[in-house]
């Protein structure tokens, strides 16, 4: 009773602490320089180049070679995961990678839409850019950019791209069609690491801070228009690393039609154009949100919000701070929902934050422990009950061959340190402080709850950072990597949002 009273009391302490910077703002960019040395006086190479995905016999031996070399310590009995990747199963898993799994193959995977890179502010950028095969007579596609984070890559939307770009022929409505931008965030994959240190979001840097600008960007190249009339122009899609908690964000550009620049199109299909492309001057509005028809989200980190203090409370006063029934299932019980599952899932972020290169030197050494370091998050962020199971319920969502894929990314990329610097970039100075975690967001949003995150955000609590959600829909199922995992689900509610969007 005097806990409930206390805790009730600290609310007017603290609402000026929350609501102080309740007003709309705008996050003003400069150009930046983050590639090697000092920013060379010549203009820089905005050309479009075509770019592919290739693999080596060299690469492929040395993989064999280190794999086979593997020293694993015996698990404890009856430990599953519950201390981390068990080595028994990953005997299985690394036996399938040295015999069972074809690179090769993949990489044809990966080479089926077309990739790019583009240099911005000083580092080479890779992105794919899928276009639909066909439209409906009259129609055009709505420009879409997906955005990964942390340990994934551009390959978790291989399977939800052609239920956006051609839902038809997958048997989902076509009212909405789009053609879809996937970067690889900087420092990941096939995207050039920053080598500079940056000062938090807002002053663009490495990691998020460099997110935004190549955000704006990639549309600005990509389908806009000339210098005159800039194209839609959008807002970082960080996924786990540089958004407010987690999840993958997708994001509308507003405006005209887009000029595509890529390519031209000849009875709806592309052809590509032969030589590079010329990206058009790079424009950069001092406000985001003017620009932007609206942003989707999975997850978000909302902690500086009054709503998180009534937390306790809500069993008993749940109507009255507006939480539903679905809301406590899904955060019951609250010590070990909100409270004992984050402390057993956030270590590697701890890790990362503050000394990313000393793990990442080690993982980049080894394959085996590259594997079971990421791997290990695919089980527990996909379902923490996944944590029982002998192999990590890996295989009951996922194939050997699509993990292994992205496994694959990082280490013949040679990325997985420099993607780890990101949370130091962003985390590892001033927790919470930096002044773009403080802004709302005032663009038209919808979330999509999946019942098996790492962490639920109730509608309340979402509506505090984002004020203009107009879609927030409870997910039958699904955990932490929504487009990979569920791709129909996540598809559909994407299709859901803009179609709210569209009719405000």
């Amino acid at each position: 009773m005097w806990l409930e009273i206390l805790l009730a009391s600290a609310l007017g302490l603290v609402i000026y602490w929350f609501f102080s910077g309740d007003k709309e703002d705008t996050l003003p960019l400069g150009d930046g320089w983050w590639g090697p040395g000092a920013r060379p006086t010549a203009p820089e190479d905005e050309s479009i180049r075509p770019f592919k995905v290739e693999t080596s016999d060299e690469e492929l031996n040395d993989l064999y070679r280190r794999i086979e070399k593997v020293r694993l310590t015996p698990p404890l009995e009856n430990s599953r995961f519950h201390y981390g990747f068990n080595s028994s199963y990953l005997r299985k898993v690394l036996s399938y990678w040295r015999d069972g799994f074809d690179w090769r193959k993949q990489v044809a995977i990966l080479n089926k839409y077309p990739h790019f890179k583009t240099k911005i502010e000083g580092l080479d950028i890779h992105f794919i850019h899928v276009k639909p095969p066909q439209l409906p007579a009259g129609r055009t596609a709505k420009p879409l950019l997906m955005v990964h984070g942390w340990p994934g890559c551009f390959y978790e939307f291989y399977n939800i791209i052609p239920l956006l770009t051609d839902p038809k022929s997958h048997g989902l409505s076509d009212e909405h069609v789009f053609e879809v931008i996937c970067p690889s965030i900087p420092g990941y994959g096939f995207s050039e690491a920053s080598s500079k240190k940056g000062r938090g979001r807002w002053r663009p840097g490495w990691g998020a801070p460099t997110l935004l600008p190549w955000s704006q960007a990639l549309p600005q190249a990509l389908l806009g228009g000339g210098g005159r009339e800039p194209a839609g122009k959008l807002p970082p899609e960080p996924g786990e690393a540089g958004r407010e908690g987690g999840g993958h964000r997708r994001a509308l550009p507003l405006g005209r039609r887009p000029r595509p620049l890529l390519g031209v199109r000849e009875k709806g299909q592309v052809q590509k154009v032969a030589g590079p492309t010329r990206r058009p001057p790079l424009t950069r509005p001092l406000s985001a949100p003017s620009h932007v028809k609206g942003l989707h989200l999975n997850m978000a980190f909302v902690v500086r919000n009054f709503h998180t203090l009534t937390l306790f409370l809500g069993p008993r006063f749940r109507k009255l701070f507006g939480y539903t029934e679905r809301d406590m299932e899904l955060m019951s019980p609250l010590k070990e929902k909100m409270f004992y599952s984050l402390i057993r899932e956030s270590g590697y972020m701890h890790i990362q934050c503050t000394k990313p290169d000393t793990v990442g030197c080690a993982l980049n050494d080894s394959p085996v422990g590259l594997a079971a370091y990421i791997l290990e998050k695919f089980s527990t962020w996909t379902n923490s009950d996944f944590r029982d199971l002998e192999d990590g319920g890996l295989e009951r969502k996922f194939s050997l061959d699509s993990l292994l894929t992205i496994i694959m990314i990082y280490w013949t990329t040679g990325t997985i340190a420099t993607s780890q610097r990101f949370y130091k970039e962003n985390m590892g100075h001033s927790f919470l402080s930096d002044r773009h975690q403080q802004m709302k967001v005032h663009v038209p949003t919808g979330f999509a709850a999946f019942p098996c995150e790492l962490m639920h955000v109730p509608e309340k609590w979402v509506r505090v950072k984002y004020p203009k959600l107009v879609s927030y829909s409870y997910m039958a199922r699904g955990g932490h990597f929504a487009a990979f995992e569920e791709p129909e689900l996540l598809a559909q509610d994407i299709c859901k949002f803009v179609g709210r969007v569209e009719r405000q």
